[in-house]
């Protein structure tokens, strides 16, 4: 297509026009706005990608304090759950050692309360056989001085016996 340079052209008016237009644009410096207006934009987008990249590192320095409480707290954790193991394991220990010697007293205190059973039956089963020898006594004595004649001195001897023993 060849570009005639005619002026009875409607094309070439509009050429016309159109380079008028961008020689005034060009003289108000419009182009310098246009750049200025994007360098400005350009900027704000820099400033908002500097600050979104200072909030990732401040949140990837945060997330690492983070992992290292947490890290912290499970080894804390761990060791409360070793210690109060130990404290059950101790106490049980104590518990069991508490319960022996509770049975070992309670066995003893019965053996002695059997034991003291044991000589309060003797004692009594000898008192009993005491009593009995000197009922027996007494009633051969008392057969035998109803046989033989009444003497006053056994008489009084037999109820001393009788009253000793009683």
């Amino acid at each position: 297509m060849s570009f005639p340079i005619n002026p009875q052209d409607a094309e070439f008016w509009i050429m016309i026009a159109l380079a008028a237009f961008f020689v005034v644009l060009w003289r108000v410096k419009i182009p310098g706005m246009a750049v200025k207006a994007l360098d400005d934009a350009g900027a704000k987008v820099q400033a908002q990608l500097d600050e979104a990249k200072h909030l990732r590192e401040e949140a990837q320095t945060l997330l690492a304090q983070i992992k290292v409480q947490h890290e912290e707290t499970s080894r804390a954790a761990g060791e409360m759950l070793k210690s109060a193991q130990a404290d059950a394991e101790r106490l049980r220990a104590e518990a069991a050692v508490a319960l022996e010697e509770t049975i070992k007293r309670r066995g003893e205190l019965a053996e002695r309360k059997i034991a003291i059973a044991e000589a309060q039956a003797a004692s009594e089963v000898k008192a009993a056989a005491a009593d009995l020898a000197a009922q027996a006594a007494e009633a051969i004595l008392a057969g035998r001085a109803a046989q033989a004649s009444s003497d006053p001195l056994i008489d009084a001897s037999l109820a001393n016996l009788a009253t000793r023993f009683s």
